[in-house]
């Protein structure tokens, strides 16, 4: 699971608010932390679900004011900031949830299972950026959730080798086997018309969220704004690469390049300029052929 898509994006750093930068700080060390102790070390599942039971148990130390007993310098940072920027703890909560879950699961039955998890891994930061610059309204929520569900499935399509290596598969089984794509393929990173048929499936119903939850760009004012014009158009990039390569993501992780940064903030400048989103997201039916 990727805790910070601005990895693969990182025109978003420099375009983000200097207000903003110690708060997205703290809420990415706290992404980072857990993301170590779901995945890093040579910790039994047991031992992980144990060191997130005391990160929850830490979360619950900031919701009542007291010093938390693990991480005690994260969590009176994060405390300091839940109180000067008047966060909710819940998308905290939500994040805990998905590291957990992720150290169990590694298949997915269906879309509806593997949107259900990026509800909790992904839409969390949306929602606690929305909230730090005082934009979360339902309309702003729901096309924030939509950008980073885009986000988490686009990451998941670079990282199909990877994700592999780890004993874990993010494309739905349902998916898999309507294209007849088995995982004896995935181990041989085996590229034919049945992963280009799967992955072109894929690929159209993220670019579809990714494009329906754009406008969210150009309602959100200032540099937050523009930050998000570039994180849209950097996973819409991502898209392209992964087409243009015929969908093979085995041979070399597909990911954005100097030039493809310049097209990024190309695209970025056309779309805050014109205020409006010129993409449009290819219909998903039309890929299932």
């Amino acid at each position: 699971m990727e805790p910070d898509h601005y990895d693969d994006f990182p025109v978003a750093r420099v375009l983000l608010p200097k207000a903003l930068r110690a708060p997205v700080g703290v809420i990415y060390h706290v992404a980072r932390t857990l993301d170590d102790i779901a995945d890093e070390g040579d910790w039994s599942p047991e031992e992980r679900h144990t060191r997130l039971a005391d990160f929850r148990e830490g979360l619950n130390a900031v919701a009542e004011g007291r010093p938390a007993r693990v991480h005690p310098m994260l969590f009176a940072k994060l405390a300091e900031m839940v109180r000067e920027c008047r966060l909710p703890l819940a998308p905290f909560y939500d994040l805990v949830a998905a590291f957990d879950q992720d150290i169990d699961a590694s298949r997915y039955a269906d879309r509806f299972e593997l949107l259900d998890f990026c509800r909790r891994s992904a839409n969390p930061i949306g929602h606690l950026m929305l909230h730090l610059i005082h934009e979360a309204t339902p309309e702003n929520l729901a096309d924030s959730d939509a950008i980073c569900t885009a986000l988490q499935l686009v990451t998941f399509l670079q990282d199909v080798s990877a994700d592999w290596a780890r004993g874990r598969i993010y494309l739905p089984l349902a998916d898999r086997e309507r294209f007849g794509v088995t995982e004896a393929q995935i181990a041989a990173g085996k590229v034919d018309d049945a992963w280009r048929a799967l992955m072109a499936h894929e690929v159209a119903l993220a670019r579809s969220l990714m494009v329906s939850g754009a406008p969210l760009a150009l309602r959100v004012p200032g540099r937050f704004g523009l930050e998000l014009c570039s994180v849209v158009h950097g996973g819409l990039r991502v898209l392209e690469i992964i087409e243009r390569g015929g969908y093979d993501v085995f041979r070399a992780r597909p990911a954005l390049r100097a030039p493809d940064w310049a097209v990024v903030l190309l695209r970025t400048a056309a779309m805050w300029l014109s205020r409006r989103v010129s993409v449009r997201a290819p219909s998903i039916e039309s890929n299932n052929a």
